[in-house]
């Protein structure tokens, strides 16, 4: 370890309105409000989809975020905050009829959901969701800025990959293929039509969220999915598995995450470097691959804003067996990069300065050319891996661990960085283990080490999923699985880029 040095990089702060600057999102909003922005909402439109229960326990929940909410009674100060008001936090007015109602049989999804073929219940189920959307869209101009799937707890309980239907509730099976049959199917083909689209069932994860998501994603309309036990805590009483945030936190939670995929933002990077981007790599594997195409490749582009967009690239022979890493091809990389310029370009009239590339494996030389072929001569082009571990640990004498933003610089192109730890904002560790260091190295181009330390800590304040103070991973990294599951949870079509707001 000899040159190893150690250093703390400062808690980045957020911006809020009036150009006021915190720590925690939830001081901003608190005290400030989110900052102005033209593409902030005017107020919450939001349609619904699900039962007629569904509808009263949404209009019931948004009449309770009107007023205050008390912090829940457990737990230390630091981490506690009351509500106080959906308008007295965000500024606009959010009604308590929904905009549009999509209205689920649901008695017809309860049964659809404890089919005995899982591929066929799950689908299904989202059937019904998919349906009623668009039914509306076809019948009605009028469009929500975001869609509330709402699910009843059995949804979501025998809506995932790992679910099982008790015996004595189970529905029988229609008649499928099965799902051995259906992927050899899909594999060699079939001279029958009808067994090809009965087969296709079987091309979709076993995952109501993200097939839902991935069916919807042609029709540009941004969705969130809800549990109705989330918005009415009581219901969940049948089910005492549940483990359920206080009111106040849902409440802070899900406004901050609705307020984000209506259009608006809830806070920034506060010291914004300008004409700076951020890129995620994503692969995800294949489950029925044909051939040597066994992997789905995409990138996720970020701005200090908070803006970002996925593009997903080509299906191919991107994994290896081998030596268990993803690769792309040359003119796939460089496809891929030139679609991630392009739409910064559109949306900032100029290329990036500087455009880094976070990805969790080495970028082969072929792979590198491709994306360094198609960034103008004028930007500075880094390619940065990260990777979680356990080889290191580092101590601190008493009883609490390190603070967040330690790193120990290794050298002038590695270091470990200790994005979760202690955090004093908080007066804690948010962890039940040593916490572990993210291994950081700049593989490709020139960087300093320190400034791509500080700008991957300030990333980790991007997920407008809640109102948390921080994630353990940066927003190019947090979310690779989620938006890989989503791309792949379906045949693996051509998808345009969308707004990353689409995906979570």
């Amino acid at each position: 370890m000899k040159g190893w040095r150690l250093v703390h990089i400062d808690e980045p702060q957020l911006a809020f309105g009036f150009g006021q600057k915190a720590e925690h999102p939830k001081d901003g909003l608190f005290l400030f409000g989110p900052p102005a922005s033209n593409q902030n909402p005017a107020r919450m439109d939001i349609g619904i989809i699900g039962t007629t229960r569904a509808t009263a326990i949404y209009e019931s929940w948004v009449q309770s975020i009107q007023a205050t909410i008390a912090e829940a009674e457990k737990g230390k100060p630091e981490n506690k905050m009351m509500w106080p008001g959906f308008q007295a936090v965000f500024g606009i007015p959010w009604p308590a009829k929904p905009f549009a109602f999509c209205q689920i049989d649901g008695a017809e999804l309860s049964r659809r959901i404890r089919g005995a073929d899982r591929h066929e219940a799950i689908y299904k189920a989202v059937d019904l969701y998919e349906e009623a959307l668009r039914r509306y869209m076809r019948e009605e101009e009028a469009r929500p800025q975001l869609w509330y799937a709402i699910v009843p707890e059995e949804v979501f309980r025998y809506g995932r990959p790992q679910s099982s239907v008790p015996r004595d509730i189970r529905e029988p099976a229609k008649g499928g293929l099965g799902k051995r049959v259906a992927q050899r199917i899909l594999r060699e083909g079939s001279l029958f039509p009808e067994e090809v689209e009965a087969a296709a069932i079987y091309e979709y994860e076993l995952n109501f969220h993200n097939q839902l998501k991935a069916r919807l994603l042609d029709t540009k309309q941004v969705i969130q999915v809800v549990r109705e036990t989330t918005l009415a805590p009581l219901l969940a009483e049948e089910d005492s598995r549940r483990s359920l945030q206080d009111p106040a936190s849902v409440a802070w939670n899900l406004t901050t995450t609705s307020f984000y995929k209506s259009g608006g933002r809830p806070w920034r990077i506060a010291d914004v470097r300008e004409d700076v981007c951020y890129v995620g790599l994503l692969y995800k594997l294949i489950e029925n691959a044909k051939g040597r195409d066994n992997a789905c490749c995409g990138a996720q582009m970020f701005l200090a804003s908070g803006d970002g967009v996925v593009f997903k690239g080509a299906v191919g022979p991107w994994y290896s067996q081998t030596n268990d890493q993803y690769q792309l091809s040359k003119a796939k990389a460089a496809e891929l990069m030139d679609m991630v310029v392009k739409a910064y370009k559109e949306m900032h009239g100029n290329p990036p300065a500087e455009l880094f590339i976070h990805g969790q494996a080495a970028f082969g030389d072929d792979e590198w050319s491709g994306f360094a072929s198609t960034v103008p001569e004028g930007t500075k082009l880094v390619g940065v891996r990260i990777k979680r571990q356990t080889e290191i640990k580092l101590f601190r004498f008493g009883d609490r661990p390190v603070l967040r933003g330690t790193a120990m610089i290794a050298g002038t192109r590695k270091a470990y960085l200790w994005s979760a730890g202690f955090t004093p904002r908080l007066n804690t560790y948010p962890g039940r283990e040593v916490p572990n260091p993210l291994t950081v190295d700049i593989v490709r181009g020139e960087a300093d080490i320190e400034r791509v330390l500080a700008d991957l800590l300030a990333l980790t304040k991007l997920n407008f999923n809640n109102a948390g103070f921080s994630d353990g991973l940066p927003v190019t990294l947090r979310f690779a699985d989620l938006v890989g599951e989503i791309l792949t949870a379906g045949p693996t079509d051509n998808t345009p880029p969308l707004p990353f707001k689409y995906y979570i």
